[in-house]
C-alpha cells in the first residue's frame, strides 16, 4: 500500500473514531495529513468526519492548489499555515468539541495559556494553550494568526470556534486533541474550586523528559 493510500485510510479511521467518541458532530471539524512530497490530504468541505470516503478526500499542494479529490475544507488554509511553521508536524486536527469550544467562549484576562496544567498528560501532549482572537468562518486572516502562534505552540484554541492541534502523526494529533477536551471538561467539573495545578518545576521536568 502506498503512503497516500495508507494515510487516506487513516484519516477515515480517525474521523470515525472522533465521531464515535462524540468529539465531532455534523460537518464540523476537519483533519489533514502531510505526505512525504509536501502535499496535504485534507477532509473535504461539508463532510462528516464520521462518514469519510477515502477516494474523495482532498489532496492539495503545499501552496494550496487542489490536486485531486473533492473541494477541500474552507479552513484548509490554516492547516497549510501550521505545516509551514512546524516542519515536524505530519497531521493537524481541528475540532468543535463541546468543552474546548466552551473554554474558547469564556472571557480570559490572559490569552497566552487558557487552561491550567492540571495533569502530566495534558502538559506532555498539549503544552501551553494560547487563545487566538475571533475570525469569522473562512476568513483568510486567521491563517496568519495561526501561523504566528504555531511557531511556538503545537496546540491552540480559536475564540468562539474550537481547537487546532498538530502532531508528529495523525494518531498523535488525535490523542492530544482528546487530552485537550478532557482537560477542558475537568476544568468545568472543578467549577472554580481551588485547584493544585502542576508547578513550574514539574512542568519543566516533563518538558525535558517529553519534548514536543
Amino acid at each position: 500500500m502506498s503512503e497516500e493510500a495508507g494515510l487516506r485510510r487513516e484519516l477515515v479511521r480517525m474521523g470515525r473514531l472522533l465521531a464515535t467518541r462524540q468529539l465531532a458532530h455534523g460537518t464540523a471539524g476537519n483533519l489533514s495529513a502531510r505526505l512525504g512530497d509536501g502535499s496535504i490530504l485534507v477532509t473535504p468541505t461539508n463532510s462528516s468526519l464520521g462518514n469519510l470516503d477515502p477516494d474523495r478526500i482532498s489532496k492539495v499542494s503545499r501552496t494550496g492548489e487542489l490536486i485531486s479529490g473533492d473541494k477541500p475544507s474552507k479552513e484548509y488554509f490554516f492547516h497549510l499555515a501550521v505545516f509551514d511553521e512546524r516542519p515536524g508536524a505530519r497531521a493537524v486536527v481541528h475540532l468543535h468539541s463541546a468543552y474546548s469550544v466552551a473554554v474558547s467562549c469564556l472571557r480570559h484576562e490572559q490569552t497566552d495559556d487558557v487552561l491550567p496544567p492540571l495533569t502530566a498528560y495534558y502538559v506532555m501532549r498539549v503544552g501551553k494553550l494560547p487563545l487566538v482572537r475571533y475570525f469569522p468562518p473562512g476568513d483568510r486572516g486567521l491563517a496568519e494568526e495561526v501561523r504566528r502562534v504555531s511557531r511556538e505552540h503545537r496546540s491552540m484554541l480559536l475564540a468562539n470556534h474550537g481547537s487546532i492541534v498538530s502532531g508528529a502523526s495523525l494518531s498523535d494529533a488525535v490523542s492530544a486533541s482528546e487530552e485537550l477536551e478532557e482537560t477542558a471538561k475537568i476544568s468545568f467539573i472543578l467549577g472554580g474550586r481551588p485547584t493544585s495545578p502542576l508547578g513550574a518545576e514539574q512542568i519543566a521536568g516533563l518538558t525535558r523528559a517529553f519534548p514536543a
